[in-house]
């Protein structure tokens, strides 16, 4: 099977590579293995006994990765798992620590522009925001049954959308004539509040979209069980790299990482995040919001 063009170009990966320095024989589990971009690279380095562990919540993401990942001299395995399920996910691979852990929380491009998942207004299609087809209830959903207050409390908190509290009332407004079931029909109506408005060249919608996709998926607290999980399942020297792309995921993993610190469990690679340097930001500006934390794990009182 010829493999299409991936479109999705995996973030920080010369610092992932660099600071993780994946090693032949390395058990290493890919929590968000999405189009396969960091795990092709990834391979590369635990060559020829190593193993892969290949996770996503997404199932045409997870049968492209192996596709992609076919063919390669180390051993891969494939979940179509959420990475809350680590404790399952290691204990059906046979596996009891991982010698690296990654997760790269960012959504695929192909997610974002495909009509399908209705991540984005640049191409109107249903309001549906499920990453994993195992979720009930859409963003749809969710926009139509949510109080006033607790839609704009959601889209504030999520976001730190400014005009939470207008745009949850026009949304109310809005679904009195008839369901809101289309993205073009939610950015109309957060752009009839903002108007014009971006957040330097992020269009306004974007921060709306961002607090549903993020509620829809239960991402918040899905990434508080990989974090509560992830010092259990890492090895004696295992590094733990995870990319995130907006303050809510950059602060728990950075208070993760503190803690893990003060109880001596680990040591922290990078003291301030890592972010795309110029060329990369060039050649991907989607790269602009992501922050990669390192840490390596085993008893730093010693």
């Amino acid at each position: 099977m010829e493999i299409p063009q991936h479109g999705h170009e995996p973030v920080l990966l010369r610092q992932v590579l660099q600071l993780t320095d994946p090693q032949p024989g390395d058990i290493v589990l890919d929590c968000t293995v999405g189009r396969g971009g960091h795990a092709a690279a990834i391979a590369q380095r635990i060559k020829p006994n190593g193993l892969l562990l290949c996770v996503d919540v997404d199932p045409a993401n997870l049968e492209y990765a192996k596709v992609r990942l076919a063919g390669l001299e180390v051993r891969c395995r494939f979940f179509q798992a959420n990475f809350a399920e680590l404790d399952e996910i290691l204990s059906t691979a046979g596996v009891k620590n991982a010698d690296v852990i990654l997760a790269d929380l960012g959504v695929s491009t192909n997610q974002l522009f495909s009509e399908k998942y209705g991540l984005s207004f640049s191409i109107d299609g249903p309001l549906d925001m499920r990453l994993d087809p195992r979720i009930s209830q859409n963003a749809a959903d969710l926009l139509g049954s949510l109080p006033e207050k607790e839609l704009a409390d959601l889209i504030y908190a999520l976001s730190e959308e400014r005009y939470s509290r207008r745009i949850a009332r026009a949304v109310v407004e809005a679904r009195r004539q008839g369901p809101i079931t289309r993205t073009k029909q939610l950015a109309d109506i957060v752009h009839s509040v903002t108007g014009p408005v971006r957040h330097g060249r992020i269009d306004a919608a974007t921060r709306t979209f961002q607090a549903l996709r993020i509620a829809v998926n239960g991402e918040l607290d899905h990434l508080k069980a990989l974090l509560q999980t992830l010092p259990k399942v890492i090895s004696l020297g295992g590094r733990a790299a995870l990319i995130s792309f907006h303050s809510g995921e950059d602060r728990l993993v950075k208070q993760a990482m503190r803690e893990w610190r003060y109880e001596g469990r680990c040591e922290i690679l990078t003291g301030k995040p890592v972010t795309a340097d110029e060329p990369e930001l060039m050649n991907n500006p989607r790269s602009r919001s992501a922050k990669l934390r390192v840490a390596r794990f085993g008893r730093t009182d010693t």
